[in-house]
């Protein structure tokens, strides 16, 4: 057996591979809304079993729906030199390990939601449906960033109903921000994927209305979250601190779009990644220090 063979074979390499494989990393991304959520919802710091079941539920839905996502595109992902070297196109992992862990993973949110309280437990199967319906939705529909814009939104929803049991407009509202945010920035990232999504009879913003276009929706999309995120305020006790981790998300995304342009894709990845995460984590930080601040005049 060769040694890359056995690299691979080993329990540490397959970890490595699995969270390759889900963009572990990115759980940046929508994390640090649901914690917010969290944060209004309780009025301060939830206990410590609420919060490692949130983080459970959270972990093994983006488990579940990213794996679920590579085993449906494994053969578009092979055929496509950006993602032709991912984990199950490449063989480093099997089908039959990428389906098991699905399984597991929605297994596990499932029981997370039961632990919580019943209308988590209700919700968590439409959840699972929003989560694996995306990875089908490339191949019919041009929308199909704000299908991922929806399974993205459920986080903050998600751990609203874990904390309350109902559904409010705060929560809804963190949801629509979390939704026009996703769309925004998966449209740039599908521009590096524009020709071969024309070519190969998929569907994406990029592909079907041209670079410039898409570039210029996400730009909108992206200032209609700012202006959700603002509207959060009177409908929560956010206040002048969380105001200002708007302001600078809203100047992160400003240089998001400055790193990208039809004409030069080479930064997607860092507009993609390093920028969002910072403007999730701001948005965070800020608003939890405007609760704490709040907490401590009161």
């Amino acid at each position: 057996m060769s040694d890359t063979l056995v690299s691979i074979s080993s329990p540490r390499s397959r970890l490595a591979l699995t969270l390759e494989m889900i963009k572990f990393p990115h759980t940046v991304f929508a994390l640090p809304f649901a914690l917010l959520s969290a944060l209004i919802a309780r009025g301060g710091l939830p206990t410590a079993r609420e919060t490692a079941l949130i983080l459970v539920a959270m972990a093994a839905a983006r488990s579940a729906a990213m794996t679920f996502n590579r085993i449906a595109d494994r053969r578009l992902d092979a055929m496509n030199p950006r993602t032709s070297l991912r984990a199950l196109p490449a063989g480093s992992l099997s089908v039959g390990f990428a389906a098991a862990f699905t399984a597991a993973a929605a297994a596990l949110l499932v029981v997370a939601a039961w632990l919580l309280n019943p209308l988590a437990l209700k919700l968590s199967p439409l959840a699972l449906l929003i989560l694996f319906t995306y990875s089908y939705t490339k191949r019919f529909t041009w929308a199909s960033h704000f299908a991922l814009g929806l399974s993205l939104a459920g986080a903050p929803l998600g751990a609203w109903v874990a904390l309350t049991g109902r559904i409010d407009l705060p929560p809804l509202l963190l949801a629509l921000a979390v939704l026009l945010w996703t769309a925004g920035f998966d449209i740039i990232y599908a521009c590096q994927d524009a020709s071969f999504d024309r070519d190969h009879g998929l569907s994406s913003i990029p592909a079907r209305f041209g670079v410039a276009p898409a570039l210029k929706l996400s730009s909108l999309l992206h200032v209609g979250t700012v202006a959700v995120l603002f509207w959060l305020m009177p409908a929560s006790p956010l206040g002048a601190v969380y105001a200002a981790g708007v302001v600078l998300a809203a100047a992160l995304l400003v240089y998001e779009h400055r790193l990208v342009s039809p004409t030069d894709l080479s930064r997607v990845d860092e507009a993609f990644f390093t920028v969002n995460g910072l403007v999730s984590v701001a948005i965070l930080f800020f608003g939890a220090l405007d609760l704490a601040l709040a907490g401590w005049r009161s």
